[in-house]
């Protein structure tokens, strides 16, 4: 939810688009995010998953995270969803229909880089989606605990955004702007995202796989 350029950070998406992040960061993530995928993915494939149900899921995600709300200086941010996505879903699921939709996103409408694609995924599908996933155990899968794993969710994947632009010599400002930026920022966008990931988990009632 933070769109930016090299000179500013600007409140929109937490897709980190091309040029952004250098080598040295963009590898490792790329390495780790493949192997949690896969791990994840050997997971679910055990449990004998219903596809249908999950592609379903996946494309309910993708259609919410195109409405944005406007925020100030004239720009927008939207659902995330990672956190929905872990109590509904499970944390490897979770992973797999959330590196789904990031992937599409980026190769399909140019929202978030490819070469950043594994830094995405990492942010987005497993950073927020096992964030939100231990805040439900702590609140022992109590509805009220809902809120706090999106609200979490949100700011794990901001601050780790925050964190590798930040040490990136590509991008002009440092770790003591981007994370505060990011973190601020997120912790009140996050509201949204937690109200939003209570409401739905309340009505379905817990995980439908």
């Amino acid at each position: 939810m933070l769109l930016y350029n090299k000179n500013v950070l600007h409140g929109d998406t937490m897709h980190i688009p091309d040029g952004y992040l250098d080598i040295e960061i963009i590898i490792p993530l790329n390495i780790i995010s493949l192997i949690i995928l896969v791990y994840s993915f050997r997971q679910i494939v055990r449990k004998g998953i219903d596809y249908v149900r999950v592609g379903a899921f996946s494309a309910g995600i993708f259609l919410v995270q195109m409405l944005n709300w406007p925020i100030p200086g004239g720009t927008s941010a939207h659902f995330l969803g990672s956190g929905l996505s872990a109590l509904i879903l499970g944390p490897y699921l979770a992973t797999v229909a959330m590196s789904s939709v990031i992937i599409v996103q980026a190769l399909i409408f140019g929202d978030g880089g490819i070469l950043s694609l594994g830094a995405n995924i990492f942010n987005m599908a497993i950073a927020a989606v096992f964030t939100a996933y231990f805040v439900m155990k702590i609140f022992n899968w109590r509805e009220i605990g809902a809120f706090f794993a999106g609200w979490f969710s949100c700011i794990a994947a901001a601050f780790f955004v925050g964190l590798e632009i930040g040490l990136s010599s590509s991008f002009k400002y440092s770790l003591n702007i981007t994370i505060p930026v990011m973190v601020t920022w997120h912790a009140i966008l996050g509201i949204i995202e937690g109200i939003i990931t209570y409401l739905v988990y309340k009505r379905i009632g817990g995980r439908i796989l």
